[in-house]
C-alpha cells in the first residue's frame, strides 16, 4: 500500500464547507491502495464542531496528526465554537488579517505544521505529499517538504488564491507578494487540482508557464453513504417547504430571497401562506432582524446548526432546496460545494445565482429553476413556477448520470489516478 501524507488545516471535528472534500478523499483512500496520514490543526476556537465527521474518519481508521499554535484561532482563550460576528465585523477584521498576515492568518499554524511534517517524514516512508488550500500558507510548507525529502506534491485548490472571490489587497504590494508566492508554489508542485473547468482556466491565463495537464480537474461531490438509513420526515401538512442549509456571509445573503417571497405574500398571499421556509444552519442577527421587518416569521422555520447527517435529514425531507451565490468579484468561478451536496438528494433546486461554472452545472443537473442573484421579481415569479409544479405533482427530476457522476468515491479514485502517476515516473 502507497502512503500519502494529507496537509489540511480544516479537518473533523471541524465543521462547515472547507472539511468535507478532503475528509472524503481520506475516507476512500485504502480502498484505493492508498494509506493517508493526516496533518491537521488541534483545538481551536472555531464558528462549529462536527464530531459525527471526526468519528466518520476514526470509523475508517485514518491516522490523524495534530500540531497547535501561531494561528490567529488557537490564540483565542476559549477553545471549541465560536459565535460567528456580524457580517460587516467579520469582513473589518478579515480585512486587518489580510493587510498583516501574507498569504494567510494561518501562516504561524502552517510552520508548526512544517516541524511536525519533518518528524513524521524522517521517521516513516512516505510516497506523495498532498496539501488542501486555503489556507494557502500550507502549500508553502508543501513546497519546502517536497524539497527537503524529494516527494512529490500535489496541491488541492478548493479556492482560487490569486484574485479569489474573497481577495484583499490594501496595497499593490500585497498583490504583487500574492502573485510571487503563488508562482513559485506553481512551479514546483507535480500536480494541482481544481474544482471547476473556469478556475483551471484562469490559472492557466494567469501563468503560462502552466501546462494544460498541469491543473486537473475533480469537482466537488457527495458521499452517497451519508444518506444511507436517512428516512425523510412526514411532513405535518401539504405545504411546500423549500429549504436552505449552510451559513450566509459577504455577498451569499438571504436579503432578495426574502423581499421576494415578501412581495409573493402581498400579491399572491393563497401560494405564500402554502410554501414553508427551512433554514439549517446560522442565521445571522441581522438576517433575522431582516425577517422581523419583513414580518415573515410565520413562514420560516429556523434549526440552528446541525450535525452534517442531520443537516443532510432536513434537505431529504424537503420538496425543493435553496441554493444562493452573488454577484460579486470572480464569482463565475465559484462551484459551491453545497450544490454538490444537494445533486446528492436529488431534489429540485431553486438557484439565485450568477452567469458561470455554477449555472451550467446545475443546468446540467436537469432539476433546477435559475434566477439572478439580485431580481426580487424574477425570484418571485420562479417562486410561482415551482409552487405550480408542486401542487401538480410535477416537479422535475435530475438526471441519474450527471448525480452519479459526482460520488465522492469515484472522485477519490480519479485522485488516485494521479497519484499513481506521479509515484510512477519519480520511480
Amino acid at each position: 500500500m502507497f502512503k500519502v501524507l494529507v496537509i489540511s488545516y480544516y479537518y473533523p471535528p471541524l465543521a462547515l464547507s472547507g472539511v468535507q472534500r478532503t475528509l472524503k478523499f481520506t475516507k476512500y483512500f485504502k480502498a484505493n491502495n492508498w494509506e493517508p496520514v493526516v496533518l491537521t490543526t488541534g483545538e481551536i476556537a472555531y464558528y462549529a464542531y462536527d464530531y459525527s465527521l471526526l468519528k466518520e474518519a476514526n470509523d475508517a481508521n485514518i491516522r490523524i496528526v495534530r500540531t497547535s499554535g501561531g494561528d490567529i484561532n488557537s490564540m483565542v482563550p476559549s477553545k471549541g465554537p465560536v459565535k460567528i460576528p456580524p457580517e460587516f465585523l467579520r469582513k473589518l477584521l478579515g480585512r486587518i488579517s489580510k493587510s498583516f498576515f501574507i498569504p494567510d492568518n494561518k501562516k504561524g499554524w502552517s510552520k508548526k505544521a512544517l516541524i511536525k511534517a519533518r518528524e513524521i517524514l524522517s521517521s516513516e516512508h512516505f510516497d506523495l505529499i498532498f496539501v488542501s488550500a486555503p489556507p494557502f500558507s500550507s502549500t508553502i510548507t508543501a513546497v519546502k517538504l517536497k524539497r527537503e525529502f524529494n516527494l512529490p506534491v500535489v496541491i488541492d485548490y478548493r479556492d482560487l488564491w490569486y484574485c479569489n472571490h474573497f481577495a484583499f489587497y490594501p496595497t499593490p504590494f500585497h498583490k504583487i507578494i500574492h502573485k510571487r508566492l503563488e508562482y513559485k508554489v506553481l512551479k514546483a508542485a507535480d500536480r494541482s487540482i481544481v474544482i471547476n473547468r473556469k478556475m483551471k482556466e484562469k490559472m492557466l491565463n494567469k501563468y503560462s508557464f502552466l501546462t494544460f495537464d498541469d491543473v486537473a480537474i475533480i469537482t466537488q461531490g457527495f458521499d452517497p453513504k451519508d444518506f444511507e438509513g436517512l428516512v425523510p420526515e412526514k411532513k405535518p401538512n401539504n405545504k411546500m417547504r423549500l429549504t436552505y442549509s449552510g451559513i450566509f456571509y459577504e455577498f451569499i445573503t438571504p436579503k432578495f430571497f426574502l423581499k421576494a417571497f415578501k412581495k409573493l405574500t402581498i400579491e399572491r398571499p393563497e401560494i405564500a401562506g402554502n410554501i414553508e421556509l427551512h433554514f439549517a444552519g446560522f442565521l445571522r442577527n441581522e438576517n433575522r432582524k431582516l425577517i422581523r421587518k419583513l414580518d415573515l416569521q410565520e413562514f420560516i422555520k429556523e434549526y440552528g446548526y446541525l450535525n452534517h447527517r442531520d443537516a443532510l435529514l432536513k434537505t431529504l425531507s424537503s420538496d425543493v432546496l435553496w441554493l444562493m451565490v452573488g454577484s460579486g468579484k470572480h464569482a463565475d468561478a465559484i462551484s459551491t460545494g453545497k450544490a454538490f451536496e444537494y445533486f446528492g438528494t436529488q431534489k429540485p433546486i431553486l438557484a439565485c445565482i450568477p452567469d458561470g461554472i455554477l449555472k451550467s452545472t446545475l443546468e446540467e443537473y436537469g432539476a433546477a429553476f435559475i434566477t439572478k442573484p439580485d431580481d426580487i421579481d424574477e425570484i418571485m415569479n420562479m417562486i410561482i413556477k415551482i409552487y405550480g409544479l408542486y401542487v401538480n405533482n410535477n416537479l422535475p427530476k435530475p438526471k441519474d448520470e450527471f448525480v452519479s457522476k459526482h460520488r465522492r468515491d469515484f472522485l477519490t479514485e480519479q485522485l488516485v489516478k494521479h497519484f499513481q502517476f506521479l509515484v510512477k515516473a519519480e520511480s
